[in-house]
């Protein structure tokens, strides 16, 4: 079983206590998001976890303590790191405190480890092509020594994200050419791996691979170890990602990113976190009587 800490929620950056004491106490409970009264018991022990993934936007309120997952698991670490400011990503670091952070993660669990997205790339008046190309490349040349691929996906035009983001550019054809010609020969000139976020494979003439993000063999890899060849539907159309159990929750999220598809709206994830108790074993809330497992 692969569980996954942050696809749902940044976990780590706003429920870092509640994560270790879940791993502590060995087992979470995860309420199903369509079936709200249907809840899920994950044992959290490694003869039942074989990787635990990461996901997150701020490692720094959890590095002190994640020898306590990392002395027990197997773990990969994606850190997302964008040419963003505030005014689309309001709780997320700058980038260069971005950067210090992801250093001093990858000199704790190696390199081979982490895998920094960038990503979704969007255009507005402010963040043009050549922006994206420049402060990716700020990027590249101080990271390459400390990740182990890069990961980059074009922004999906979910209906909230154009509700919540007005000022969102289309990207046109020439534009997504433009941007893979640009990042890719940056990555090339610092050394590093590069794939697209799915199984597109239409930039490969720029160097771009195209993958899942959270494969078997990127696991592996990582690890030091072979997993059992499965056969699996991926997590979404057009993604061969290893499936995996997320134990976060939708509507929580405090990053307040424009471009989120996990929050209806920021100001539900700040209500909502008023629910949660770090000794709950569920993100939000506790057991109800009419609640199944």
């Amino acid at each position: 079983m692969i569980i996954n800490t942050g696809g749902r929620t940044d976990t780590v950056q706003y429920y870092t206590e509640w994560l270790l004491n879940r791993f502590s106490e060995e087992y979470v409970l995860s309420r199903n998001p369509l079936f709200p009264r249907k809840v899920t018991r994950y044992e959290l022990t490694p003869d039942k976890v074989d990787c635990v993934v990461f996901c997150s936007k701020n490692y720094r309120p959890i590095l002190p303590r994640l020898h306590e997952i990392t002395d027990r698991f197997h773990t990969y670490f994606h850190y997302t790191i964008t040419a963003y400011g505030k005014n689309i990503e309001p709780g997320v670091p700058s980038i260069d405190e971005s950067i210090e952070t992801l250093i001093a993660l990858s000199e704790q669990v190696g390199k081979q480890r982490v895998a920094w997205r960038y990503d979704p790339v969007l255009l507005t008046e402010k963040y043009t092509v050549e922006r994206h190309l420049e402060t990716f490349d700020y990027m590249a040349k101080t990271l390459a020594p400390y990740i182990d691929r890069c990961i980059f996906s074009f922004v999906e035009m979910y209906k909230k994200v154009e509700v919540n983001m007005p000022e969102l550019i289309p990207l046109t054809d020439q534009d997504m050419e433009t941007l893979a010609q640009g990042l890719g020969a940056t990555a090339e000139k610092h050394g590093i791996f590069i794939q697209t976020c799915g199984t597109d494979d239409k930039f490969t003439q720029y160097g771009i691979h195209s993958s899942g993000c959270m494969t078997l063999d990127i696991l592996g890899k990582a690890n030091d170890i072979t997993f059992r060849k499965l056969k699996h539907k991926g997590m979404r159309q057009g993604c061969h990602c290893i499936e995996s159990r997320d134990i976060g929750a939708y509507d929580t999220c405090m990053n307040g990113c424009k471009y989120c598809y996990a929050n209806r709206t920021p100001r539900k994830a700040f209500d909502n976190y008023k629910r949660h108790d770090p000794m709950s074993p569920l993100l939000l809330g506790d057991l109800k009587p009419d609640d199944t497992v």
